[in-house]
C-alpha cells in the first residue's frame, strides 16, 4: 500500500490536471472517480501516524449533506414511540407506519401539518422533545463521542469544484484536509445553530416491528471540517 506521503503527491498531480470527467454518473460518481484516479480499492489510507484514514470527497456546490454517523436514540422503544406517535401511513399503501423526518435545534419540525419536535442541546444529554417539553428520547454525550470516532477517527477530506451533469460532469479536485480528533464542544455549536441536523428514518416489518432505516446526524460538505479538532489543509485553491 502507498504511503501517507505517496497519496498526498498523487492528489497534487490530480489537482494539477484541472477538471476530469467523471468515471461515473450520479451522486457516487465523485468518490468512484477520486478512487480510480488514486488506485485504491478500499476507502481508507495509511496516515503519518500508522492508523488509517477513511477518504471523503464532495463536491464544494453540493446540496445534500453528509452523514457523519447513525445512532439510535435511547431509550430502547424511543423510536417505536415516536413511530406511534408522530407516525404516519406508508406511501406504499401496506398499512404500515412510517416516520421520514429532518430534525435541527432552531425550530419544531412540521408532520402532515402539524408540529412535531426538535433537538434540545441545553442539558447534559441531547434531547427530542415536543412542543410541550416532553423528552422523546435523547443521547448521551459520551454515547455520540464514541459513534463519532468509531465512524470517522481520521478523515482525509477532498473537496472538488463540478461542473455539468450526469455522464458528463467534470471534477476538479483543488482542496485536501486531514482532519482527526472530535471537537464535542463544537458539534453541540453546530446542533445548536443548525448547522448539523438529524434524519429521522422509522418504518415497521410486515409483523409490525419497528424498523430504524438509519438516524443519522448529518452536515453541509462545507461544514465537515469544523466537526474535528485538528484541522490540516494540505492541498489548497491558490
Amino acid at each position: 500500500m502507498k504511503t501517507f506521503d505517496e497519496f498526498l503527491n498523487d492528489l497534487k498531480l490530480i489537482k494539477e490536471k484541472g477538471y476530469i470527467k467523471t468515471h461515473r454518473s450520479g451522486n457516487t460518481g465523485i468518490g468512484k472517480t477520486l478512487e480510480d484516479l488514486l488506485g485504491i480499492e478500499e476507502n481508507n489510507i495509511p496516515t503519518p501516524n500508522c492508523k488509517t484514514a477513511e477518504l471523503k470527497s464532495a463536491r464544494k456546490s453540493a446540496s445534500s449533506m453528509l452523514t457523519l454517523f447513525t445512532k439510535s436514540p435511547l431509550p430502547p422503544r424511543a423510536n417505536s414511540d415516536l413511530l406511534q406517535k408522530y407516525g404516519y401511513p406508508s406511501k406504499r399503501g401496506n398499512n404500515r407506519k412510517e416516520l421520514h423526518t429532518t430534525v435541527n435545534a432552531l425550530e419544531f419540525n412540521q408532520l402532515k401539518g402539524k408540529i412535531g419536535f426538535k433537538i434540545d442541546t441545553s442539558g447534559d444529554r441531547i434531547n427530542l422533545i415536543s412542543v410541550n417539553n416532553e423528552i422523546l428520547g435523547y443521547w448521551d454525550r459520551e454515547m455520540l463521542k464514541i459513534s463519532f470516532e468509531k465512524k470517522l477517527p481520521a478523515l482525509l477530506y477532498v473537496k472538488a469544484e463540478s461542473k455539468g451533469s450526469g455522464e458528463n460532469e467534470e471534477f476538479w479536485f483543488n482542496e485536501v484536509w486531514f482532519l482527526s480528533g472530535f471537537d464535542f464542544n463544537n458539534f453541540i455549536k453546530l446542533l445548536k445553530d443548525g448547522t448539523i441536523k438529524v434524519d429521522i428514518r422509522i418504518g415497521q416489518y410486515p409483523d409490525g416491528r419497528t424498523h430504524d432505516h438509519g438516524t443519522g446526524f448529518r452536515v453541509f460538505p462545507d461544514k465537515l471540517e469544523l466537526c474535528f479538532s485538528s484541522r490540516d489543509r494540505l492541498i489548497g485553491t491558490s
